[in-house]
């Protein structure tokens, strides 16, 4: 930022975040994912970031319990604690590997700067989809490296149990009891009822604001007020479409 667009000294106070890799999480042969989070956090601090996000092995399939978070922040402590390894800053600093890495993600960066500029910025890319496509090209691609087997993944397209690696099936994680989602149902209806007026008061601005490219933003924290997920999206789609993915 301060090479390229001249950044003044403030902005380049950000903190550096990492978070590991939920595309490297996998529903087969889930426990090994702890294992993949653990080298990916190692890469992290060999790249000295500030902060640092270890995804739950069970991120693949559902939302983490306490007892995943938990083993995913033991990742975190061990290293802290007990590998020693973050006490140094920089420990590989110098080394072949890391320098000549560095330098090639610094090099991708900047093409992909370079794009983005002569799309007109990252909102006249974001008017093309160009960001999202290029998501979509990469989820692709790995996908098809991971389903003809050139990407080895341990478990999943390789080196498979005797019991074949199975699958967590939805129903072994489903957190929700009938009686909670009965009552999440109910309650839906009194909300769309108790707010009838000012709700459509407050989708009709959103629709308003969405037609004149106005800030989506501050409207849609107003209508959260009185408005249920299902009427806001829908309100939005009226207006705007919904999205197709397009390969």
């Amino acid at each position: 930022m301060k090479l390229k667009y001249g950044a003044n000294e403030r902005s380049q106070m950000l903190k550096y975040h990492i978070q590991t890799s939920g595309r490297s999480l996998h529903a087969q042969e889930i426990d090994f994912n702890d294992i993949r989070t653990t080298l990916q956090a190692l890469y992290a601090i060999y790249d000295n970031c500030n902060s640092l996000h270890t995804n739950a092995y069970d991120e693949a399939i559902t939302t983490p319990t306490e007892a995943s978070v938990r083993r995913a922040m033991a990742i975190q402590l061990i290293i802290n604690k007990e590998l020693g390894l973050a006490k140094n800053e920089n420990p590989l600093q110098g080394a072949f590997i890391i320098e000549e890495l560095t330098d090639l993600v610094e090099e991708a960066v900047y093409a992909e700067f370079d794009r983005l500029t002569e799309r007109g910025g990252v909102l006249g890319a974001m008017e093309t989809m160009y960001q999202r496509g290029k998501i979509q090209e990469e989820s692709l691609y790995y996908e098809t490296l991971k389903h003809t087997g050139e990407y080895p993944i341990i478990g999943v397209n390789t080196f498979l149990s005797s019991e074949g690696s199975p699958t967590v099936i939805p129903g072994e994680v489903i957190r929700a009891h009938k009686e909670e989602k009965e009552y999440q149902i109910e309650m839906l209806g009194y909300l769309h009822q108790r707010n009838k007026q000012q709700a459509e008061a407050m989708l009709n601005e959103l629709r308003h604001r969405a037609v004149q490219n106005q800030n989506i933003f501050e409207g849609l924290m107003e209508a959260a007020k009185y408005c249920s997920l299902g009427q806001l999206t829908q309100a939005l789609y009226e207006v705007g479409g919904q999205y197709r993915r397009n390969m």
